[in-house]
């Protein structure tokens, strides 16, 4: 059974170098208003069978502004971070400079006491495997951009450290298309 996977991530809920490890900020001015203005691209999406996002405010923002109504999924959580949730990447390096280093070359690694990244992307894959759709069928889900990246490392069966590598812009889109161990990266020309 082969299914299409379209994954949007979620609007901004702050500037890039405020963003923090597990940011539960719901979407701030500047994201609601790229909402309003990428509507129109975004939401044909919502057509799909299955409608879904993360669980943090700004995905179900997103998705519910985007007229989704996405059903919440815990397994599209961000990664577990452990001791470094609310922190930004600054901070955890200002105290744990080596932590940081470890965490970021060595993918099974979780020094803050969480989850590392290649259970991250093993539990993400583990999402994506599970789709339940009819042969043909769409789905939609809203989710951050961490579990974006996670779920294209997965799909490609990239190296887990390819994850740094890939940078997913609020509102950008990523369309997977397969069966579960068989995903393929599609890429579609603007309408």
């Amino acid at each position: 059974m082969h299914v299409r996977v379209s994954l949007v991530a979620a609007a901004r809920s702050s500037s890039l170098l405020a963003e923090r490890f597990d940011d539960d900020r719901p979407l701030d001015g500047v994201g609601w208003r790229t909402v309003e203005s990428a509507a129109q691209g975004l939401v044909p999406l919502g057509a799909a069978e299955l409608r879904y996002c993360s669980p943090t405010p700004r995905s179900r923002a997103t998705g519910e502004a985007l007229g989704y109504a996405p059903l919440a999924q815990p397994a599209l959580r961000e990664c577990d971070m452990g001791r470094w949730r609310g922190l930004t990447l600054a901070e955890v390096t200002a105290q744990e400079p080596e932590a940081v280093d470890q965490w970021l070359s060595d993918p099974r690694a979780a020094p803050h006491g969480g989850e590392s990244l290649l259970a991250f992307i093993s539990r993400i894959g583990g999402w994506l495997d599970t789709r339940p759709a009819d042969d043909g069928g769409a789905i939609v889900a809203v989710a951050e951009p961490s579990v974006v990246r996670a779920a294209l490392v997965y799909a490609l069966k990239a190296p887990p450290l390819t994850y740094w590598n890939v940078d997913v812009r609020p509102l950008s889109t990523m369309t997977l298309t397969g069966c579960p161990g068989q995903w393929h990266l599609c890429l579609q020309a603007p309408a």
